[in-house]
């Protein structure tokens, strides 16, 4: 089992900057990749960043060169740095994890953060 949860939402002025924190807890050896989806009102998830557990990051198109994500191992933490936020970044946020358990594959979710960014 593994626990995420989100943090630091909210609602910000189009061109300013959050920073969303997941928290992972639970068993956090087997995970292999995490990342940042979205969901917005009438829209299909969407995933907007991942990060592996060697640094490797990805980025979707539509945040690249806005959005950054990082990791503290230590603290078992995931970012999620938003700059020049856009009206249409408007959405839930949502970390998941991606682990690996005795050759079986296990997709894992947080609850989701709200982001509201006004025009």
């Amino acid at each position: 089992q593994v626990q995420l949860v989100e943090s630091g939402g909210g609602l910000v002025q189009a061109g300013g900057s959050l920073r969303l924190s997941c928290a992972v807890s639970g068993s956090i050896f087997g995970i292999k990749l995490m990342g940042w989806y979205r969901q917005a009102p009438g829209n299909q998830r969407e995933r907007i960043a991942t990060i592996t557990g060697g640094g490797s990051t990805n980025y979707a198109d539509s945040v690249k060169g806005r959005f950054t994500i990082s990791r503290d191992n230590a603290k078992n933490l995931v970012f999620l740095q938003m700059n020049i936020l856009k009206p249409e970044d408007t959405a839930v946020y949502y970390c998941h994890a991606r682990s690996l358990e005795q050759l079986a594959w296990y997709e894992w979710w947080g609850q989701g953060t709200q982001v509201t960014v006004s025009s």
